[in-house]
């Protein structure tokens, strides 16, 4: 019965990923039959001719615009995601979310100076890896702050480190923004409202890396969640090295946040919502916690960009905005269900 169980969990969130894949690719001003995508993209794989029938514009629609788009949706999604269950396992709080750290903020630092100062020493992917920069500059310095507090890595001083952080640097993002011109104003704020617009297949190959091995690093430590999920003294007791466990986590979690924000900008609530959800369905175990919320999340950012694109067209919304907007209602239901639970449990 387990057995069947599981793979309804991942044989369900992979059609839906699929679904939401086909969605993206078929969906926006122009719509482009599923026979035409998968002509399209079978002749780009093998280097082939375009088969008969198929216009080079929809040809270039496809592999130039909606593909790398809707890839890149899907590791921001994914990697949010991943990041936020690891984040909910570790400190034992199914509240918690990938910016609780503050590496987010840092990342969003990164990107606002490459934008507000005009840096291109790195040519295209001077923004994309400053903000990957700010967010790991983001994780030292909790980690300094921490040992600086407390000899042990208690998971309450690591939550006050992040929330200290957060709050410093978002004071200097909003210095930078009153200090900057009025293009540059409205530059900044559409970034940090989250996008996945105007992103070609090198966005995708930046962030391939880091998602990879941020995923590698946090799927292979599903044991240690498991087991700190009843307490850092009881994991210790089953043999799990915890101090090690919490860097190794935090550091694949913060990888996988960093990444997603150099990229796409802070999109908020997917690491928030998607584990919590996923949660409620697997039940607590994070050996398909973490994968599934990966499936999700990418799956959900891709719908939500859909959305993003189509709602006002031919004008866009930033993708963090439907996020928001879906997001915080059903986090809001889930907080009521859960205080439900808990009051009916009593």
């Amino acid at each position: 019965m387990r057995s069947s169980k599981t793979w309804i969990y991942y044989g369900g969130s992979l059609l839906l990923l699929f679904g939401a894949v086909l969605l993206g690719l078929m969906s926006s001003s122009v719509t482009i039959s599923p026979g035409t995508i998968a002509g399209i993209v079978q002749s780009r794989l093998l280097g082939q001719p375009l088969p008969e029938g198929i216009p080079q514009s929809e040809a270039s629609i496809i592999w130039e615009i909606r593909l790398p788009r809707v890839i890149l949706a899907m590791l921001v999604g994914a990697c949010l995601a991943l990041a936020g269950a690891a984040f909910q396992g570790l400190l034992r709080n199914p509240l918690a979310d990938p910016y609780t750290i503050g590496v987010s903020s840092g990342a969003s630092l990164g990107a606002v100076c490459v934008i507000f100062f005009q840096w291109t020493f790195l040519g295209a992917f001077t923004l994309p890896l400053t903000a990957v920069a700010g967010g790991f500059v983001s994780l030292l310095l909790v980690f300094s702050l921490v040992r600086l507090s407390s000899r042990s890595m208690a998971i309450e001083t690591i939550i006050l480190a992040g929330i200290i952080l957060s709050a410093f640097i978002g004071s200097i993002i909003s210095l930078i923004i009153s200090l900057g011109s009025q293009d540059e104003m409205t530059q900044i704020i559409y970034w940090l409202y989250g996008s996945v617009a105007m992103r070609g297949w090198s966005y995708v190959t930046l962030s391939l890396p880091f998602a990879v091995l941020g995923a590698v690093l946090l799927l292979s430590r599903t044991r240690d969640l498991n087991a700190m999920a009843l307490g850092e003294e009881a994991a210790g007791h089953v043999g799990v090295s915890v101090q090690r466990g919490k860097v190794l986590i935090l550091t694949g979690a913060s990888l996988l946040t960093g990444a997603a924000v150099a990229v796409s900008g802070t999109i908020g609530f997917v690491g928030l919502v998607i584990p919590h959800l996923v949660r409620l369905v697997t039940g607590p175990d994070h050996r398909h916690v973490l994968p599934v919320s990966m499936v999700i999340g990418g799956a959900f950012l891709i719908t939500a960009d859909v959305a993003a694109r189509t709602l006002i067209a031919p004008q866009e919304l930033p993708i963090g905005v439907i996020t928001a907007l879906i997001g915080a209602p059903l986090f809001a239901f889930l907080l009521v269900q859960r205080r439900i639970g808990k009051g009916r449990e009593g």
